[in-house]
């Protein structure tokens, strides 16, 4: 197996902690890359300075392998430094490219601090989600949230509730489902992918006397895509969706707006949740939480989200194998 390509992040967060207890975790199972200063790199880490990543597999299980980069002044847990701020996007793109070429079967990114990268590189994206879109050329991708238990997929994402109804339209509904089912099929090795779809409003709208949404945009997307063979359902009660029973009905839940499909999956699994980008041409997962500059550099960071995220990047690059 190729490595997993794991991009730093904001050196100043808990991003090299996470990775290095990640790496030991999955390191006789899993060969990893990190790309970074490794002057950033928790001091006692074992770690071995690679010139090419073809040299990851063979070192990995020993110490961790590093595409080193020199991101200048030192850094300080718990504070961005606007100077860092080149150097974590550059690693972004180097993982990109090297998953892109075929020479990493998969992208981990650890969290960055957009302000930093804001104020250190007039960094002009929103986040992560889009500048991997950017780099890969691709128009619309989609996030899931995913654990052992749950799938979530937020249709609208980091907008006000008030703009939820407006910016929720057909289009971008039926985008965000075709992705979705090829990403199950794809990733996750799904053949019939189960899909159930949440409604806007309390009750689904109950038949247009809470909101007409669900008559007017959710239900004619759901039954054009049934008509192309796809098993989707809904739209319903979001408040009926997610206890243990209904869980066992579907392989994702489609949601319309993100506190909506995040609380969810955050109360099932607070800290093994994983952030997926579906849609881009390569496989990118993130672990589901920030920089924790509260924590930085004080050696109790919980690294199970990446874990989580590593071995799922793992196991998607495997499903695509098989294809």
């Amino acid at each position: 197996m190729k490595p997993i390509a794991i991009s730093c992040g904001e050196p100043a967060g808990i991003g090299p902690e996470v990775a290095v207890g990640a790496w030991q975790a999955l390191r006789q199972d899993i060969p990893m890359l990190w790309i970074g200063d490794p002057r950033h790199l928790p001091s006692d880490t074992p770690h071995t300075v690679i010139a090419d990543a073809a040299q990851a597999s063979h070192v990995s299980r020993s110490t961790l392998p590093v595409l080193a980069r020199d991101f200048g002044p030192a850094v300080t847990p718990g504070r961005a430094n606007p100077a860092h701020a080149q150097g974590v996007i550059d690693a972004i793109a180097t993982a990109v490219d090297l998953v892109q070429q075929g020479q990493a079967s998969a992208l981990c990114t650890a969290p960055i601090h957009k302000a930093a990268l804001i104020d250190g590189a007039d960094f002009p994206y929103p986040g992560h989600t889009e500048y991997l879109a950017a780099l890969a050329n691709t128009d619309r991708v989609v996030m899931m949230l995913a654990c052992e238990e749950l799938r979530v997929v937020p249709t609208t994402i980091h907008i006000p509730v008030a703009e939820v109804p407006r910016q929720l339209t057909a289009s971008l509904l039926t985008d965000t489902l075709l992705i979705t089912h090829a990403a199950l099929r794809r990733d996750f090795g799904i053949a019939l992918p189960r899909i159930v779809v949440a409604g806007l409003n309390p009750h689904a709208g109950e038949d247009g006397k809470m909101g007409t949404e669900e008559i007017e945009t959710i239900r004619p997307v759901l039954e054009a895509l049934r008509k192309q063979g796809l098993d989707v359902t809904g739209p319903w009660p979001a408040d009926t969706m997610f206890h243990a029973t209904a869980r066992k009905n579907y392989d994702v839940a489609v949601c319309m707006y993100h506190d909506q499909a995040l609380i969810p999956i955050k109360t099932i699994d607070f800290a093994g949740g994983v952030n997926v980008t579906l849609g881009l041409p390569f496989i990118r997962t993130s672990p589901d939480h920030g920089t924790a500059f509260d924590i930085a550099g004080k050696d109790c960071a919980d690294p199970t989200s990446m874990i989580a995220a590593i071995r799922m990047a793992a196991q998607m690059a495997a499903s695509r194998d098989q294809i």
